[in-house]
C-alpha cells in the first residue's frame, strides 16, 4: 500500500502530460507522492497548476473534484479527501481526469464565435428569437438569417437516450467510426427501457453495455450512467440498490443548456431545454449522428409562430393545465406544424423554468419544430444555482426585434387557464377535469419528462391536503410516481414530501419514461384506464390497447384516492401559497423578474466566411463522389390510401423497438395495431402511401422509416409530414414527397396506378397530372440511398456538395451581402 500514492500520482501525472503536454517541476513531484490518496493528489495538483499559470486546466480538475464530493444520487461519486479510495473509484477518478483534459482540446478545436454586439446593425431585418440564435451558429456567419435560408450550422450539444443511442450507434460504425466533435458535449442518458427490473434482460443489458462503451470510447465527461448505486436515505426498495440518474432532457435541462445555444436531440422532446432561451430540436438518430461526429448540421430556416402570453395564472396553475388550453384554443399540427413557437408577452413573468419547461416539452405534440421563451433575469437566477461554474457563464441572451416578422401571432389569456384533461387519445381534444368528474380510472400515473420537480411538489401538497382531511386512497387501482431525476427525488426525500406519495399509497419508481413510452417494466393492461400526467396519449402509447388520459400531476394526485377524476380545485385553494412558492424557490412577486435592464441582451455578429474554408482533406472526394444527374425511370405502384395524424407510435410500436435492428425486422412490425392489413396490401403491389395531414407526428424514432422501407413502401406522399419524420425519410433512403392540390386527393384512391416521375417533377394518377417539388438536398439524398452513404462519399463536406449550386464554381459558394445570398441551395 505505500507504493501505491506514488503510482497513482504518476498516471494523473501521465494523464496530464499526455493529453495537455504539461510535465510538473521534478521538485513538486515529491509532494504529490506524499499525498495519502488520488482526490489529495488530485488537490495538490491543482495548486500546482494554478501556480504554474495553467489555469484551465486546474479548473478542469477542480470540476472534478466537485463530482467526487457529490453524492452517487447527486450524480457523483460520494467520496472526499479522507475517504479510503477503493481501487474502482480510483479508477473512475483518472478517468475522469484523462476525460476532462481531453475536454480542453475539444474545446480548443472548437471555432469560437465572433463576439456579439451589444446593438442591432443599422439596416438589418428584424428577426426573432429563434433567428438570432440560428444566425449566431451559422457558419456563413452573415449576422442574419430569414426564413427559408438552408443554412449549416455549428451545434453545441447532442444529446440522446440509452433506445436512441443504439441506432446512433449502427449510423456511427456505418461512417468508420470517425470520433466526436466534443466529448464534453454529448449528454447520453437511460430512460426508455433500462429500469432495475429488467436490466438483466440481455436486449437492456446490450443497450447499457452500448451506453457504458459510448463513454469509455469518447471519454464522456457528461454521463452518469444507468447503474448509479443508491443512498440508503432514496428507501426505493424496487430499485435493488441501484437505479438509472435521470429522464434525458431533465438534468440536461436543470444543469447543463445555456441560453443562446443549439442542441440537437435524437428524441422529439429535446424541446422542453427551450425553456431556458435555448433552441432546442429534435432529430432522428442518424440525423443526429452527423452533428455528432462533425459538430454541425444543416436547417432550412423555418417561420416562427408567436404565442403571446397575457394575464396571470391561478394560483396552482402551472405549465402543464396552460399547453393543455393552448392546444385546445389553437390545435396541434396547425399553426405550430413545421414551425418554432416562440412563447413571449407579459404573462411569460408569471411562469417559473419549471413551467416554461412543461410547456416547451408538449410544444412537440402541439405540432411545432420546437418552443423557445425569451430568457430573463428569472432564468439568469435558475442557471446561477447551478453546481458546476461552467454551465454558468456561456449563456448568450438574446430577443426578439421589434419588428421581427412572425408567420402568425395569437393570445393566450393566462386567466383562463384551469385545471384540464386531454382525453384519449388526441393531446389537443382538451377539456375541463369537472367535464368528466368520476370517471373511473384503474391507475393513476405522476411523472414522464414533462413532469417536473415544481409538479411533483405541488403533487405532494395537493394529497398532503387530502389526508389533512381524512381522505384514504380506497384498495383497487394502480398508483405510481417517477421522479425525473434522482436529485428530484432526493430532495422529496428531504423536504419530507415523497412521504406523501407513500401515504396515499404510490408507489415511488426510479427516473424514467416508465408508463409514458410503455416499452419497459411498466406498461398498462389492455383495457385499462389511466389518468397520467405525462406527454402523449396515443393508442397503445401506455402499453397495448391501454386508454391514457393527460392532466396534470396536481389533477392525478386529486384524482388517485378513489379512483375518478376529480377536479383539484378545492385541493389548491387550500395549499400555503408563501410555503408553496418557498419549495419551488419562485418569488410571490413575479415583477422583481421583469426589469428590462437586469439582462445584458446581445445580437448576432457577422463575419462573412467562405464556405470552403474547412481543412484540406475534406475537398479530396473520391470519383464516386460525384452524385448522377441522368434522368431516372419513373416510379410505379399502387395506392394505399392513409388518413392524417399517423404517428411513429403506430408506424414503430414500442414493445418491438428493441429488436427493430434492420429494415426487414421493423417492417414486420409496421401499423400492426392500428393497420394490421398494411403489410400484406404492400407486399401485394399496394406500395406508394397516400395520407393526409402531419404524416410522422409523434416520437422522434427512425424506426418509423425503417419499418416503411422494410415493409416495400417505395414513396410516401401526403398533405404535410411531422418535422423530424420528413428529415428522416431523406436520410434513411425514403422518397417523401408532399402535395398540396386537393384535386390529387380525389383521384388518388385506393388501388389506383400510380407513376412518379422525378426529371419532369410530375406524378401521373387516374390520367391527370400534378406537379411536385423535391429539393436538391432531398432528392441527392434518397439517390445516395441515405445520409450514412453521402457521408462515405462526401466525408465533412457533404452538405456543402450536395447543396452547392449547379454549374457554379465552389470560390463563388459564398455569402456576399444582406442582399446577394448564394451559398446552400435547398
Amino acid at each position: 500500500m505505500s507504493n501505491q500514492p506514488h503510482i497513482s500520482s504518476m498516471k494523473v501525472l501521465e494523464i496530464l502530460r499526455g493529453s495537455r503536454n504539461i510535465n510538473l517541476p521534478e521538485h513538486h513531484l515529491k509532494t504529490l507522492q506524499d499525498c495519502p490518496n488520488i482526490i489529495q493528489q488530485v488537490t495538490q495538483t491543482i495548486t500546482l497548476l494554478e501556480t504554474l499559470n495553467h489555469s484551465r486546466e486546474a479548473s478542469a480538475l477542480t470540476d472534478i473534484l466537485a463530482l467526487c464530493s457529490q453524492p452517487p444520487e447527486l450524480g457523483g461519486l460520494g467520496v472526499h479527501e479522507n475517504d479510503k479510495i477503493t481501487v474502482d473509484q480510483e479508477s473512475e477518478i483518472l478517468f475522469l481526469t484523462s476525460a476532462w483534459l481531453e475536454a480542453l482540446n475539444s474545446a480548443d478545436r472548437t471555432i469560437s464565435p465572433p463576439t456579439p454586439l451589444p446593438v442591432r446593425p443599422i439596416g438589418r431585418r428584424g428577426m426573432t428569437l429563434s433567428e438570432k440564435i440560428f444566425a449566431f451558429h451559422d457558419i456563413a456567419k452573415t449576422g442574419w438569417v430569414a426564413p427559408g435560408d438552408l443554412i449549416q450550422v455549428d451545434v453545441d450539444w447532442i444529446i440522446a437516450s440509452e433506445a436512441s443511442w443504439s441506432g446512433m450507434e449502427r449510423t456511427y460504425n456505418l461512417l468508420g467510426k470517425p470520433g466526436i466533435f466534443r466529448n464534453d458535449r454529448f449528454w447520453l442518458a437511460g430512460d426508455h427501457v433500462v429500469d432495475p427490473r429488467v436490466n438483466k434482460i440481455p436486449k437492456v443489458r446490450a443497450l447499457i453495455d452500448a451506453s457504458e462503451r459510448a463513454k469509455r470510447v469518447f471519454k464522456m465527461t457528461e454521463y452518469q450512467g444507468m447503474n448509479v448505486r443508491l443512498n440508503m436515505v432514496l428507501q426505493c426498495e424496487r430499485a435493488n440498490g441501484m437505479a438509472q440518474y435521470t429522464i434525458l432532457h431533465t438534468e440536461f435541462y436543470r444543469e447543463r443548456i445555456q441560453p443562446g445555444m443549439i442542441a440537437i436531440g435524437s428524441d422529439s422532446h429535446t424541446c422542453s431545454s427551450g425553456a431556458l432561451g435555448a433552441l432546442a430540436i429534435g432529430l432522428g438518430a442518424a440525423d443526429v449522428t452527423l452533428p455528432l461526429v462533425t459538430g454541425k448540421t444543416w436547417f432550412k430556416v423555418p417561420e416562427s409562430v408567436n404565442i403571446r402570453l397575457v394575464g396571470s395564472p391561478r394560483p396552482g396553475i402551472g405549465g402543464k393545465d396552460t399547453i393543455l388550453y393552448i392546444l385546445q384554443q389553437l390545435k396541434r399540427n396547425t399553426v405550430a406544424a413545421d414551425r418554432i413557437v416562440e412563447f413571449t408577452g407579459p404573462g411569460v413573468r408569471h411562469l417559473s423554468c419549471d413551467a416554461r419547461f412543461a410547456i416547451c416539452n408538449m410544444t412537440t405534440e402541439f405540432g411545432g419544430i420546437t418552443g423557445i421563451f425569451i430568457p430573463d433575469q428569472l432564468t439568469q437566477s435558475y442557471i446561477n444555482k447551478r453546481h458546476l461554474q461552467k454551465y454558468k457563464n456561456a449563456s448568450i441572451y438574446f430577443q426578439p426585434d421589434d419588428d421581427a416578422n412572425y408567420a402568425e401571432t395569437y393570445e393566450i389569456d393566462l386567466s383562463n387557464v384551469r385545471s384540464f384533461i386531454a382525453r384519449y387519445p388526441n393531446p389537443d381534444d382538451v377539456v375541463p377535469v369537472s367535464d368528466i368528474d368520476n370517471l373511473v380510472l384503474d391507475g393513476c400515473f405522476i411523472g414522464a419528462c414533462t413532469t417536473s420537480e415544481e409538479d411533483l411538489i405541488l403533487g405532494a401538497l395537493v394529497l398532503a391536503q387530502a389526508l389533512n382531511l381524512g381522505w384514504k386512497p380506497i384498495p383497487r387501482g394502480k398508483r405510481k410516481v417517477v421522479p425525473g431525476s434522482l436529485p428530484i427525488l432526493h430532495r422529496l426525500r428531504e423536504l419530507g414530501l415523497a412521504q406523501f406519495y407513500e401515504d396515499s399509497g404510490f408507489e415511488i419508481g426510479v427516473p424514467g419514461c416508465s408508463y409514458c413510452v410503455g416499452m419497459s417494466a411498466d406498461q398498462a393492461a389492455p383495457g385499462e384506464v389511466w389518468l397520467s400526467s405525462q406527454n402523449r396519449n396515443f393508442e397503445n402509447r401506455m402499453g397495448k390497447g391501454s386508454i391514457g388520459h393527460l392532466a396534470s400531476a396536481a389533477t392525478v394526485a386529486a384524482s388517485s384516492f378513489d379512483m375518478k377524476v376529480r377536479d383539484p380545485h378545492e385541493l389548491l385553494k387550500n395549499i400555503d401559497l408563501d410555503r408553496w412558492n418557498q419549495l419551488r424557490g419562485v418569488s410571490s412577486s413575479p415583477g422583481v423578474y421583469s426589469s428590462p435592464d437586469s439582462i445584458a441582451y446581445v445580437e448576432p455578429s457577422s463575419h462573412p466566411v467562405e464556405l470552403c474554408n474547412s481543412r484540406e482533406d475534406d475537398f479530396k472526394l473520391p470519383p464516386s463522389s460525384v452524385i448522377s444527374t441522368a434522368n431516372e425511370l419513373p416510379m410505379v405502384g399502387k395506392i394505399h390510401r392513409l388518413g392524417d395524424f399517423i404517428d411513429t407510435d403506430a408506424l414503430a410500436p414500442a414493445e418491438f423497438l428493441m429488436n427493430m435492428k434492420t429494415k426487414e425486422i421493423s417492417g414486420s412490425h409496421c401499423l400492426q395495431y392500428t393497420h394490421p392489413e398494411f403489410r400484406q396490401r404492400v407486399k401485394d403491389g399496394f406500395n406508394v402511401v397516400v395520407a393526409g395531414k402531419a404524416f410522422g407526428c409523434g416520437s422522434s424514432r427512425e424506426q418509423a422509416v425503417m419499418a416503411l422501407l422494410g415493409c416495400g413502401v417505395q414513396c410516401v406522399i401526403a398533405d404535410s409530414f411531422a418535422f423530424i419524420f420528413q428529415r428522416n425519410m431523406p436520410n434513411l433512403g425514403l422518397l417523401g414527397i408532399t402535395m398540396h392540390d386537393p384535386a390529387f386527393f380525389e383521384v388518388a384512391r385506393d388501388g389506383e396506378d400510380i407513376s412518379i416521375d422525378f426529371s419532369g417533377k410530375t406524378i401521373t394518377v387516374s390520367g391527370m397530372h400534378f406537379a411536385f417539388e423535391l429539393s436538391q438536398m432531398e432528392r441527392e439524398l434518397f439517390q445516395c440511398g441515405g445520409i450514412a452513404s453521402a457521408f462515405q462519399k462526401f466525408g465533412n463536406r457533404l452538405f456543402e456538395k450536395m447543396t452547392a449550386p449547379k454549374n457554379i464554381s465552389r470560390k463563388s459558394d459564398r455569402v456576399m451581402d444582406q442582399g446577394d445570398k448564394v451559398g446552400l441551395q435547398w
